[in-house]
């Protein structure tokens, strides 16, 4: 699969190596904590969250087995603090396009959440299929759809305004839809880019297009 756009950051997109970025001029102990979250999200793209070990991690970042336990009392711990920081992270990109773009949040959105998808797999893996884990992130992402969605139906009821439509479709039902088609999209990636389905992936391997096509049923199910 190509990649998501050949104009595009890659660690704007990718929590780990936004955490090294923004660490290189703070303090050792910053630093540290950087490599092995950043570890953490290397190894997770190929480990399962159950097989993934604390020695791993070490290995990964150049430290010794003990510093870890400076920073994180269990690998339990590492993890729900990674997933929680990375929901955060999450959270600031994706409102980054709702801002600057006002007149097309949904393809500029969906955009955005396609290519932080697609960078952070073992991440977003550990986010749909452990989530009950680890209540904070859980609960932090839950927050993330929520916003999200009003900024969705906020779009959709200006565009029904704007065609002389306000008040035709509830805000109620707007947010059942904005909801309903999140899950569509998290079903579509999660069998695109975690279970690789071959039958998707063969007609979904132009990236744009897929983002179009995402953004098409949103826009329609949306405003019609």
């Amino acid at each position: 699969m190509d990649n998501p756009s050949p104009s595009d950051n890659f660690e704007a997109f990718s929590f780990g190596q936004t955490l090294i970025r923004d660490a290189k001029n703070l303090k050792k102990r910053d630093r540290t904590q950087a490599e092995l979250y950043n570890a953490g999200c290397d190894l997770l793209n190929s480990t399962p969250l159950s097989s993934l070990k604390v020695a791993q991690i070490c290995q990964k970042a150049g430290v010794a087995h003990g510093t870890f336990y400076i920073y994180f009392p269990s690998r339990q711990d590492f993890v729900a603090s990674l997933l929680l920081r990375f929901v955060q992270f999450l959270q600031t990109i994706m409102h980054q396009p709702s801002k600057s773009d006002k007149t097309n949040t949904v393809r500029t959105t969906t955009s955005t959440y396609f290519q932080l998808f697609a960078q952070n797999i073992g991440l977003m893996k550990c986010l749909i299929n452990h989530h009950e884990e680890f209540p904070g992130s859980l609960q932090a992402f839950q927050k993330l759809n929520r916003e999200w969605a009003t900024i969705v139906v906020d779009s959709a009821e200006r565009k029904l305004a704007e065609a002389g439509r306000a008040g035709t479709v509830s805000r109620n039902e707007l947010f059942r839809r904005a909801y309903a088609l999140g899950g569509m999209v998290d079903q579509y990636l999660s069998a695109l880019l975690l279970d690789q389905d071959p039958t998707l992936r063969k007609v979904s391997e132009n990236n744009q297009k897929v983002i179009e096509t995402l953004s098409l049923i949103w826009e329609r199910s949306m405003t019609e």
